[in-house]
């Protein structure tokens, strides 16, 4: 049976992230997850593993537990890497992360948006290394008509590997909408053997239209900054935690 049931998010980005341009602070996560009675939350920056550190004890007096992260690109694929050491931001190949998993047994790798329609989505490195996925995520960028996850749930299914409800959050209109149960402790390292251990349930309603195209639009926007700013070496602006 299970007894206790604790709010998780499992993929999230900040204004620390190296590769996207994101207007929201760590704090500023914390305390929208916190309002929305999250127990959880794990920080996955691009290609960089934040040290959790310093907001630690500001996550735990609002009730939440962080997890450390990263969303890394393996052979040109994204995966998350949930509760590794620093050792996470080294993994480039599918060879370096089955190594990472022998040494760390703590930690949970996950397939994000694995067959949605980007380039640097997993698809069929999925099933070419499936032994090295503890879970598969079910990402909340779902409007009613138009949903890229029915592949994974299928995929998931085949291969006996639990679903995660993730939000992927860019913006943080995003948190809310899909997310994960997990019958564990709010602490990151039973969080994720519980997850392992398939005792985690997915919750997820569409976005509506309107919040997923702001959402969308500002993405699209904030990449053509970024690329405008590499170029010409413009300056970053300041972190608004809008949206």
């Amino acid at each position: 049976m299970w007894l206790a049931m604790v709010k998780v998010e499992l993929h999230t980005h900040t204004a620390d992230d190296p590769v996207d341009r994101i207007p929201h602070t760590t704090t500023d996560l914390i305390d929208r997850a916190a309002a929305l009675g999250y127990d959880a939350l794990a920080i996955t920056l691009h290609e960089r593993q934040l040290d959790i550190g310093p907001h630690r004890d500001y996550a735990l007096e609002r009730g939440i537990a962080l997890i450390s992260g990263i969303e890394q690109t393996v052979e040109g694929r994204h995966v998350l890497l949930l509760n590794f050491s620093g050792a996470a931001e080294q993994v480039r190949s599918f060879d370096d992360l089955a190594r990472l998993r022998a040494r760390e047994a703590q930690g949970l790798v996950v397939a994000p948006h694995p067959f949605f329609p980007g380039g640097s989505c997993l698809r069929r490195d999925l099933e070419r290394r499936p032994e090295l996925f503890d879970a598969v995520e079910h990402n909340a960028m779902v409007v009613r008509g138009i949903d890229f996850n029915a592949r994974a749930a299928a995929w998931a299914s085949r291969h006996g590997t639990p679903l995660v409800g993730n939000g992927d959050v860019h913006r943080l209109a995003q948190l809310g909408s899909t997310y994960s149960l997990v019958d564990a402790p709010a602490d990151a390292d039973a969080v994720c053997a519980a997850v392992r251990a398939g005792r985690v349930v997915v919750v997820s309603s569409p976005l509506p239209y309107a919040t997923a195209t702001r959402v969308l639009g500002a993405m699209v926007i904030g990449d053509l900054m970024r690329v405008a700013r590499e170029t010409f070496g413009l300056p970053e602006p300041a972190p608004s935690g809008a949206l």
